[in-house]
């Protein structure tokens, strides 16, 4: 059965960092594309961060380009979301998800269009991020 994990939320001040951990389980990530999605409180599920199977291809939001890095150790069936410098509006629960396919870099990845929420069908259930003084 496909499972993905998130780990690593918690509160931080701003100006902090935290490193979220996307664990799979029951299939392999190499398989997939995976993305990295946030939702405030309110507010629509936006796509934060993608990463391709095929080349490790990135995407970020222009919100979070310079201060979050995705990464991949297929290895150990991880993908990692490094965040740095965390401000206020980094609020919400972040979730990963997984893209059943064979993706590599291009127009879509760098639009954006790649890295929606209705491209992606296997979810985790969330770890909550607050940045808050």
């Amino acid at each position: 059965q496909l499972q993905l994990v998130e780990s690593g939320g918690g509160l931080v001040q701003p100006g902090g960092s935290l490193r979220l951990s996307c664990a799979a389980s029951g299939f392999t990530l190499d398989l997939y594309a995976i993305g990295w999605f946030r939702q405030a409180p309110g507010k629509e599920r936006e796509g934060v961060s993608c990463i391709t199977n095929l080349d490790d291809s990135t995407y970020y939001a222009d919100s979070v380009k310079g201060r979050f890095t995705i990464s991949r150790d297929n290895a150990k069936n991880t993908v990692l979301l490094q965040m740095d410098s965390l401000k206020p509006e980094d609020t919400g629960v972040y979730y990963c998800a997984a893209r059943h396919g064979y993706w590599r870099g291009g127009y879509y990845l760098n639009e954006g269009i790649f890295c929606k929420r209705n491209n992606f069908g296997s979810w985790g259930q969330g770890t909550q991020v607050t940045v808050s003084s």
